[in-house]
């Protein structure tokens, strides 16, 4: 994450909004460093809240900022013990952060419209069959979001997914399986060939440069490739 947002204000934004449960002050003064034309602002935030919390939260950003360009949603754990906590912070989260800025931008409502960048995981569509939960929840992501993509022209709204496959990351360092069906699945997993925070930051912002909405893309072993459903 921190990665794709040094990679975000080299671009030309006029603002980049972080919204977290960790306040890092280091990271936030860092970011501005890497270019002060970009008013790089964070808020608290916990993706589980009741979306009636979130739509306050966006409301004062909005009121600050007018506009809202695109939203990325980006929280997510990687524990299959904790089956709602996953569930609730990969889907239901990000399904309720989408619903509270439809508020903003749903043009029903006289809204601009906006963008939608959900991240998910190459799990959505290969599961990582030890972690069956948290492969779902990346499977109700792509889902969601094809879903948004396709009501395009009723709201406003376009969306798609970014899908990395492994990277070096603390998240895949050691984490559960679910039922302890595999105790060394993190060990496992880092057998296979993986791409740095670099590598999947580069091909993040291209994606986010594409723009193509109902897009999957896959962001695996330092490649941007396209998903394509076959029937």
């Amino acid at each position: 994450g921190f990665d794709t947002a040094k990679e975000l204000v080299k671009r030309s934004l006029a603002n980049l909004v972080i919204l977290d449960k960790i306040d890092n002050p280091a990271s936030i003064a860092e970011l501005k460093a890497l270019n002060p034309k970009v008013n790089v602002t964070f808020y608290p935030y916990d993706v589980t809240v009741p979306i009636a919390e979130t739509k306050k939260l966006l409301k004062t950003i909005f009121d600050k900022l007018k506009t809202v360009d695109i939203l990325i949603n980006g929280a997510g754990i990687l524990d299959d013990h904790s089956i709602e906590r996953t569930i609730a912070i990969n889907f239901t989260g990000l399904v309720n952060t989408t619903t509270a800025i439809l508020d903003f931008w749903d043009k029903r409502n006289g809204g601009p419209g906006g963008v939608v960048c959900n991240i998910g995981s190459v799990t959505g569509f290969n599961s990582i069959y030890q972690v069956p939960v948290y492969s779902a929840s990346k499977a109700a992501v792509v889902s969601f979001t094809s879903s948004l993509a396709r009501l395009a022209p009723i709201t406003g709204v376009t969306a798609y997914t970014i899908n990395p496959g492994i990277i070096k990351t603390t998240l895949v360092h050691k984490f559960n399986s679910w039922l302890d069906v595999e105790p060394r699945v993190a060990e496992l997993l880092l057998e296979h060939p993986t791409q740095t925070t670099l590598e999947c930051a580069q091909n993040f912002v291209k994606a986010i440069e594409k723009n193509e909405n109902g897009a999957i893309w896959k962001l695996d072993l330092g490649e941007l490739i396209p998903i394509q459903w076959t029937k």
